[in-house]
């Protein structure tokens, strides 16, 4: 069974936009939240990224991955696929 993922994303954000893309195209599910106005969802985000606000906050299992960045160098490091689908 696929790792469960989660993404913290904002309204007109093109990192979160590109982060989905990326997940879409990979075929993965993924739970989203958007934390524009949510102030408790960005301290929820906040406190499971050890301080971190910016987004996207990307999630697969338990494994905090990082932003969009961190999603496409496990890509180009052909890691993301394994890491999607354990």
């Amino acid at each position: 069974m696929a790792n469960k993922i989660t993404i913290y994303t904002a309204l007109l954000c093109p990192y979160c936009t590109a982060a989905k893309k990326l997940l879409s195209q990979k075929g993965a599910e993924f739970n989203e939240i958007d934390v524009t106005f949510n102030a408790s969802g960005r301290a929820a985000m906040a406190e499971k990224t050890n301080g971190r606000r910016s987004v996207p906050q990307i999630f697969v299992g338990n494994k905090h991955v990082g932003g969009c960045d961190d999603l496409y160098a496990l890509e180009r490091a052909d890691e993301l696929d394994a890491l999607l689908a354990s």
